[in-house]
């Protein structure tokens, strides 16, 4: 008697993790481009421009060309989505270079709101990145 109840539930269990997995596929096209995420990783990059010796004194000005090239979405062996963005950053200088970022759902300061890393090419001077920014494209 069990056994089907048990079955049911894996059922329900199953369904609804697909429902979720197909809402959070509805947001990933649009999240690259959230203005809240852009503006902190302009916030990120002054504070490292700021810190990081021998960097260039510039800002990020603007982004372009936003785009999402790869989304793993969250299932049984991957708990948390990933979306890999890139985009093009308009420099204060003038330059533009090649932005490239992660955004991981919910995992933000204590698991609120989502975390965010990013590469600026030619600014990852301690090469945590990898070379080219490898890891975040």
């Amino acid at each position: 008697m069990r056994r089907p109840a048990t079955t049911l539930l894996a059922a329900a269990s199953m369904l609804a993790a697909g429902i979720v997995a197909s809402a959070a596929g509805d947001k990933t096209a649009a999240e690259c481009s959230n203005s809240e995420i852009l503006a902190r990783i302009q916030s990120k990059f002054r504070h490292q421009v700021t810190h990081v010796p021998h960097l260039p004194d510039v800002d990020i000005v603007e982004f372009r060309k936003i785009h999402q090239h790869r989304y793993i979405p969250f299932g049984e062996t991957q708990p948390i989505a990933r979306r890999y963005c890139g985009a093009t950053a308009h420099m204060s200088d003038g330059r533009r270079r090649a932005v490239w970022y992660l955004i991981e759902d919910h995992m933000g300061f204590a698991g609120v709101g989502d975390g965010v890393e990013f590469c600026v090419s030619g600014f990852d001077r301690w090469f945590v990145y990898n070379g080219h920014c490898r890891v975040v494209r």
